[in-house]
């Protein structure tokens, strides 16, 4: 049994916490920071939604991977890592690298030649980088922790995912808030979808239920980030459930 140890907050609303034994920082942004490694950790940034939904039919404002990208970049440059994972669903659907504007894909290409940018590759984005820059992976292994895309299905020591989207519902005396978050019990960790049009699927969710061996606390973002135990939080409605990780 690996206990979950919980560290101090920091002054810009990060939360030290430790997975498998190995001290890792979760940021207020949804990112994960390795400090030994010098090593930024983001998950299912999705990548042009916005433009595959108005494909569909359905217009939502364009902006989706500028707004992504300018967060992206904010985290790179508070802790000048030495290389950033893209933790796979990077981009929202094979052909979205298609539809990336000049100036997004001239960002893109600025921050391999910088760093060292891994695309791990997702369910959406089995391919990975392609032409974009920077090198693919399927898993990367650093400080005795295992980045991978798609968690395990079932509980396993030393394991860094996406792919869920965790979320976390809070009821309190005004009402409640909904916030995506970070899920771990101290042996495994699953970090909440960092793209501005990702959505969320409740931590209470069955899809969570067979990956962590004691209940796991939420971790929710916002202006800094929060533990949040199991029993505090709430279901969503019936009608909120897995169509919200997309």
């Amino acid at each position: 049994m690996t206990a979950l140890e919980i560290g101090a907050a920091t002054d810009d609303g990060a939360l030290t916490i430790r997975v498998a034994n190995v001290e890792v920082v979760l940021r207020a942004s949804g990112a994960l920071w390795l400090a030994q490694q010098r090593m930024l950790v983001v998950a299912d940034l999705h990548l042009e939604k916005g433009s595959a939904y108005a494909a569909r039919g359905q217009l939502l404002p364009p902006y989706d991977t500028r707004e992504t990208l300018d967060r992206l970049e904010r985290e790179v440059a508070a802790l000048t890592p030495r290389s950033v994972v893209l933790l796979g669903d990077t981009l929202h659907d094979g052909d979205a690298q298609t539809r990336i504007a000049p100036t997004e894909r001239t960002r893109i290409a600025a921050l391999a030649d910088r760093l060292r940018l891994i695309w791990v590759c997702g369910n959406h984005d089995p391919d990975g980088a392609g032409d974009l820059g920077g090198e693919t992976a399927t898993v990367v292994e650093v400080a005795g922790l295992t980045l991978r895309h798609d968690p395990s299905p079932f509980p396993i020591v030393g394991e860094v995912a996406g792919h869920l989207h965790p979320a976390a519902r809070i009821h309190g005396p005004a009402g409640s808030v909904r916030r995506r978050c970070f899920a771990s019990d101290g042996r495994r960790l699953i970090l909440p979808a960092f793209g501005a049009y990702a959505g969320g699927l409740n931590l209470r969710d069955h899809a969570f239920a067979e990956l962590f061996e004691t209940k796991p606390k939420g971790f929710t973002i916002g202006r800094c980030v929060m533990a949040v135990a199991y029993e505090r939080l709430s279901p969503d409605r019936a009608s909120r459930t897995r169509s919200v990780r997309s």
